[in-house]
């Protein structure tokens, strides 16, 4: 699969499956059968809540023969409150190593490919292996203003001299928060995982981060997708006219000429499904190349509409 070079040399394929969503016994079957298709890349997260059933997947295809270890390039992300929490008083890790190790004893694996900071946002801690959001008496989510993300992401570097991560990096960041982290950094964030797709493309951002050797993850390339419509209340760029006629044009699905476009962009795509067909659709993206033209015409459907919505549940907007 074609793969982008990661600032310290490391291979990320460019596409992925994200497994936000999936649960049970589904998971084995999805995620065997991701593997027979192609797929070598797999985003995780504390916060899905399924890495336990992920990691039971990803121990049969390894003892099964299927695929080895260093075949796959698996990415999981702190939760919400651990990827910033720790005692102000407990040095300069604590709570990061903490879940970083939990997170690789649900997997089942000795180290990860990429760990990242999933949320710029620190909150009150509710307990290594959780992650349920810590809400105040207004239901708003409690946020420990103690606590720096300069502080948090040298938590972070020390997880790669520990061998637990092979790189590190950040989701949700904007422009000025990734301007930030490259200040204060020794070990510079290896990508940043970001919502970004012909609606909210972000443009400034992506360009940004590309400049400074930043890899640029979108993890809802699909933007308006069934699950962002039905969480969010999202408008599907999937149903955009523009995009309809191109995949007339190339003879391929709407998704796969907005995965394919995401791809040309230099970003990782990481779309998400339940479906086998759809796994086997989505992967069928490297037959075929977008024209300029077609690029600039899907550049012209901007919206700058976000479809992931977590102030929806949080009472905040973490992206304002």
């Amino acid at each position: 699969m074609a793969a982008i070079t990661l600032n310290n040399g490391l291979k990320m394929p460019i596409m992925g499956l994200g497994v936000w969503r999936m649960e049970g016994k589904s998971i084995r079957d999805l995620l065997i059968n991701a593997i027979k298709i192609g797929y070598r890349h797999f985003d995780c997260a504390a916060d899905y809540q399924n890495e336990a059933e992920v990691g039971e997947a990803l121990a049969e295809a390894f003892q099964s023969g299927l695929v080895k270890r260093e075949d796959l390039f698996i990415t999981t992300k702190a939760s919400l409150q651990l990827a910033n929490l720790f005692s102000l008083w407990n040095s300069d890790h604590g709570h990061v190593l903490e879940a970083c190790k939990d997170s690789l004893k649900k997997l089942k694996l000795e180290y990860l490919d990429l760990y990242l900071v999933h949320f710029p946002v620190a909150t009150k801690h509710t307990g290594v292996g959780t992650t349920s959001s810590a809400l105040d008496e207004d239901g708003v989510l409690e946020i420990d203003t103690t606590i720096s993300l300069e502080t948090t992401w040298h938590a972070m570097e020390d997880l790669v001299s520990m061998g637990l991560a092979r790189s590190i990096g950040i989701s949700n960041y904007d422009i000025f928060l990734t301007r930030d982290c490259l200040a204060y950094s020794k070990v510079k964030p290896a990508v940043n995982q970001i919502e970004t797709h012909p609606y909210f493309q972000r443009d400034c951002l992506v360009k940004f981060c590309q400049k400074h050797g930043i890899c640029v993850t979108a993890h809802t390339p699909l933007g308006g997708a069934a699950a962002n419509i039905e969480w969010f209340g999202s408008v599907s760029c999937l149903d955009d006219p523009v995009l309809k006629t191109l995949a007339e044009k190339y003879k391929k699905t709407v998704a796969q000429v907005v995965l394919r476009w995401g791809i040309q962009r230099n970003t990782v795509v990481i779309p998400k499904s339940s479906k086998l067909v759809r796994l086997q659709e989505n992967f069928k993206v490297f037959d075929f190349e977008l024209t300029k033209e077609d690029m600039d015409l899907i550049k012209d459907v901007d919206r700058k509409h976000r479809t992931n919505q977590p102030a929806k549940f949080w009472g905040i907007d973490l992206y304002a």
